[in-house]
């Protein structure tokens, strides 16, 4: 285990992030000494709703490709319906344009949003997407559910997977410009409604354009950090954590303790 790599897993316990997996990748130029570590990448967790950010990026390719177009429009239909942790806008025949879905999905974490674009998309599709960008332990599986019992889905085929390491490569992807749709997703992931994690240990002047998951398993945050200092990084924490106030605290420890390091190299 290098130094990089140390400091991480020492920043994780210390925090108390239980199964963690991590990673902490350098936006500079080849070559560029700053830090970097990582813990466990391909450990397989439940990927919660960080499953919205490569189907957000598939959304943008069907864009970029004339497929589909930002103000098409999808009547929301009644067996997509599910809870959300803020009342979805969404109701059973509203017809929503796929932006309005994809930004409510990114930047609101909404379910409803997430599952009419499952439809809209298709789940093979999404994952034939993720797989040319070298995701290549990602799958979309089935529709999100808010709560229990799980949403109706009669052609789910499993766990929805994407691991840190899966979405690390897909942020820097997003970053470097190397999808379609780069700038609106990160537009998206910038206007992020939920903060309360890694956010709480960065300092004055970062900014953080990211994407949390949580469930009664696990609690999941990553995304593009760019430091005060002009420094980017990307950041994936994926835990075993349950999702609760305490837990997301949790988060913002382990990046106090991670960001001293950020700015040297």
């Amino acid at each position: 285990m290098n130094l990089g790599d140390s400091a991480v897993a020492a920043a994780a316990s210390a925090a108390g992030l239980s199964g963690p997996s991590i990673v902490v990748r350098p936006l500079g130029l080849t070559g560029d000494s700053a830090f970097q570590g990582v813990l466990e990448p391909l450990r397989e967790l439940p990927a919660a709703s960080m499953i919205k950010v490569p189907l957000a990026a598939a959304l943008t390719a069907l864009w970029a490709a004339g497929e589909r177009r930002p103000d098409d429009r999808v009547t929301i239909a009644a067996e997509n319906m599910t809870p959300n942790d803020a009342e979805s806008p969404l109701v059973p025949g509203f017809r929503a344009s796929l932006e309005e879905l994809g930004r409510l999905m990114l930047v609101r974490s909404d379910n409803v949003a997430t599952n009419t674009l499952i439809d809209v998309i298709g789940r093979e599709r999404a994952t034939e997407f993720a797989s040319g960008w070298g995701l290549l332990a990602t799958a979309l599986r089935r529709k999100l559910s808010g709560a229990l019992p799980l949403i109706d889905d009669p052609a789910a085929s499993g766990r929805n997977a994407h691991p840190a390491g899966d979405a690390a490569h897909l942020f820097e992807l997003i970053a470097r410009n190397q999808i379609p749709g780069s700038a609106w997703l990160r537009e998206m992931l910038a206007a992020q409604e939920w903060n309360a994690k890694l956010n709480r240990g960065l300092q004055p002047g970062d900014r953080f354009a990211h994407k949390t998951g949580d469930t009664d398993e696990v609690s999941h945050d990553g995304g593009i950090l760019e430091l005060a200092s002009g420094r980017r990084y990307v950041i994936v924490v994926y835990t075993t954590l349950s999702s609760s106030r305490e837990n997301d605290a949790r988060f913002g420890d382990f990046m106090c303790r991670l960001r001293p390091f950020l700015d040297r190299g």
